[in-house]
């Protein structure tokens, strides 16, 4: 996860994810992002914003002025209404004074009272206020659009989706300034598949897409798979529509190809920036930084640095931050603890965060008495953590203890973090579990689990992968099965290695039926498979006596299994497996470029005079056997001959006579070629 740029779209007035400064999770620390003091940008568009809200803004205003013309009664009567709802000390009061007054006020007034509520969060009332306006029909297209301005950190997906969906003005429904506000709720959401969904669908209702559209739609891209050629989708179409990307479009393509370590992409994009007038800020400074520290490069990143401050542009507490970690990526680490020192002197080391990137990248270096030095001193400085309960930096050295096969440090780590602390969050929680796992601490384990429980945390990938290895260590392969039964049930995709262990395990206590479970696991996956597998699989099921299943995985996968495989898998099925299959396993076989040899056909021919109900089977394969090349050999042709009265001997007579002229053209066409 990179780190994120603090790019606030005020320009833009909607949600962008460089809305925050977002810091990377350290991998042995946590998915969770620390959030450092949001920036903004100058607001270029506030005209936009003017002319929508010129008139709310006016009738806003509850007083008189004091030298104008005299106002109406019903005029001054919906002034001091607009105030009682303003002034509605309680919950009690406001639904009285709403029921009360709400019927002699028209939209723009409304529209005031949303506005005050939303400028004073006060969301229940605000909530409250536009659903009255929406049974009562007292709503237009600003009052959607302030709804989901201010609501959008407390307004979820379905929500938004039921609101504007329910907007029966077509008008209002293709307003650029509400769609936006919709997009904007389902990205932040972590919805972005269904936010590209619902533009499409947009457009095609009336939608003109603005700049704020495709801004908002590219904030989605920086950590979504593949969210590099998305953009890329998106800047073609803005451009194709005629319109410019401005500051804030570039800030987030740099955000996104740094996400996507897409470096030479954001240099640039950086370049096309300034070429095309735009003077980038600390924003896009940060970004570009940020790129850097992928690789840690940190000779670009000093040079980024020193071009910042020829431009007049002060480095902050997110650049000097973003530096050491470029710093600490480069493996610079003398040159990361002087500018952690510069951090401390200009009092932006007031957060464990600076100390974690350095601690960290000590840590997987090797350096754990220096990382562990580090701690103590975070310890004994009462370094404050953005969330304390978290524990990045209990998480850093646990995980490091462990790496270093320290054990018992990390078990008496995560014991004093529990004596410390009574929340968790999921990260700690894996890493808690992750040391106790390597330990053999099965109670402690046990327990962690029982927490996670209580606390109402879901496990994610790595909490299911920790205990799946776990499991397998100690010999517990069915508890490993069942629990890897659970992490694809919530939506996770196990990796091969893991599958394929677990698979080989099963396999050895006989478990096939869930070994083979496993199989189709990650088959049905969007993981790539080893074509090892299908064959490590095929020798279980076989050894199981699945033998229908086994004719699953060699008819749609008998190129990659090996001829004594298969050989194997065929005669075992011949022998015992279902003989309505038996032709369909010969086909598969000879269709998959393997040679059906003689002792085959005989297996299968015997099958079928053992059950003389079966004969349609056995004329089938003896009519299919010439078109293939096939004749059987004199003793299986004997056998047949012998038992010929129970398929009718002069049909059996007739079949034996083809297949003994295509034996004699055969042996006639190899002597010619020899």
């Amino acid at each position: 996860m990179m780190l994120g740029t603090g790019f606030e779209l005020q320009q833009h007035t909607l949600f962008s994810p460089l809305s925050a400064m977002a810091f990377p999770i350290i991998p042995s620390a946590s998915a969770s992002a620390i959030s450092f003091s949001q920036f903004q940008t100058k607001n270029n568009n506030a005209g936009k914003e003017a002319t929508e809200s010129k008139s709310i803004n006016q009738n806003s205003k509850v007083s008189v002025s004091v030298n104008k013309r005299r106002h109406s009664k019903s005029y001054l009567e919906r002034q001091s209404a607009i105030l009682q709802l303003q002034q509605a000390s309680s919950q009690s009061h406001f639904d009285s004074a709403l029921a009360r007054l709400g019927g002699m006020l028209k939209v723009q007034d409304l529209n005031a009272v949303l506005r005050n509520f939303g400028t004073l969060g006060r969301w229940q009332d605000l909530s409250q206020l536009f659903e009255w306006m929406q049974q009562n029909g007292k709503i237009n297209a600003s009052s959607y659009s302030s709804y989901m301005k201010f609501m959008r950190k407390n307004l979820n997906p379905v929500k938004a989706m039921e609101i504007y969906n329910g907007i029966k003005d077509e008008s209002a429904k293709n307003n650029v300034f509400i769609c936006n506000s919709v997009l904007s709720c389902l990205v932040r959401n972590g919805k972005f598949d269904s936010s590209i969904k619902m533009f499409h669908q947009m457009k095609q209702d009336g939608l003109m897409p603005d700049v704020v559209t495709y801004s908002t739609l590219l904030a989605g891209c920086i950590k979504v798979k593949h969210g590099y050629s998305k953009a890329l989708e998106l800047v073609r179409e803005l451009q194709h529509s005629g319109l410019h990307m401005d500051s804030v479009i570039y800030g987030t393509l740099l955000a996104i190809c740094a996400s996507h370590t897409k470096l030479e992409e954001a240099e640039s994009y950086f370049k096309q920036m300034k070429d095309e007038g735009h003077s980038p800020n600390v924003f896009h400074y940060s970004s570009l930084l940020n790129a850097y520290s992928i690789s840690g490069n940190y000779r670009k990143a000093d040079e980024l640095v020193q071009d910042m401050k020829s431009a007049g542009l002060v480095p902050n507490k997110v650049i000097l931050t973003t530096l050491l970690k470029v710093y600490v990526r480069g493996g610079l680490f003398e040159k990361s603890r002087e500018l952690l020192a510069e951090l401390e002197t200009l009092g932006y080391a007031d957060e464990e965060m600076p100390y974690c990137l350095l601690m960290d990248g000590l840590a997987k270096a090797g350096h754990i008495d220096e990382a562990k030095s580090l701690f103590q001193e975070i310890k004994e400085k009462s370094i404050r953590s953005v969330h304390p309960a978290d524990g990045y930096a209990h998480s850093i050295m646990i995980s490091a203890f462990c790496r270093g096969g320290l054990l018992e440090e990390a078990k008496q780590l995560a014991r004093d973090f529990e004596a410390t602390y009574d929340r968790y969050d999921l990260v700690m929680l894996n890493t808690m579990l992750c040391a106790y796992c390597r330990a053999g601490e099965m109670e402690s384990v046990m327990q962690m689990l029982r927490k996670m429980d209580e606390l109402a945390i879901c496990p994610d990938y790595n909490t299911f992968s920790i205990l799946i290895k776990f499991f397998c260590k100690e010999r517990l392969y069915l508890l490993a099965y069942q629990t890897m039964e659970d992490m694809v049930g919530k939506g996770h995709q196990p990796e091969e290695e893991l599958c394929s262990t677990l698979i080989f395990h099963l396999g050895k206590i006989k478990a096939h039926s869930e070994a083979f479970s496993v199989y189709n696991m990650l088959r049905h996956s969007k993981r790539t498979m080893c074509k090892a597998l299908h064959e490590k699989i095929l020798h279980i099921l076989i050894a199981g006596g699945l033998l229908k299943d086994a004719y699953v995985v060699v008819k749609d996968n008998a190129g990659l299994i090996s001829k004594p495989a298969v050989k194997k898998f065929a005669t075992a099925f011949l022998k015992s497996g279902n003989i309505n299959l038996i032709n369909d396993v010969i086909k598969a076989i000879h269709g998959s470029g393997h040679k059906v040899d003689q002792e085959l056909f005989q297996m299968a021919i015997s099958r079928y005079i053992d059950q003389p109900e079966k004969k349609e089977l056995l004329l089938q394969l003896l009519q299919w056997m010439p078109g293939q090349g096939y004749v059987v050999d004199s003793s299986t042709r004997n056998l047949i001959l012998q038992n010929s009265q129970l398929f009718g001997r002069q049909l059996i007579a007739e079949i034996l006579s083809k297949q003994q002229m295509v034996s004699k053209a055969l042996r006639s066409c190899r002597e010619t070629t020899n």
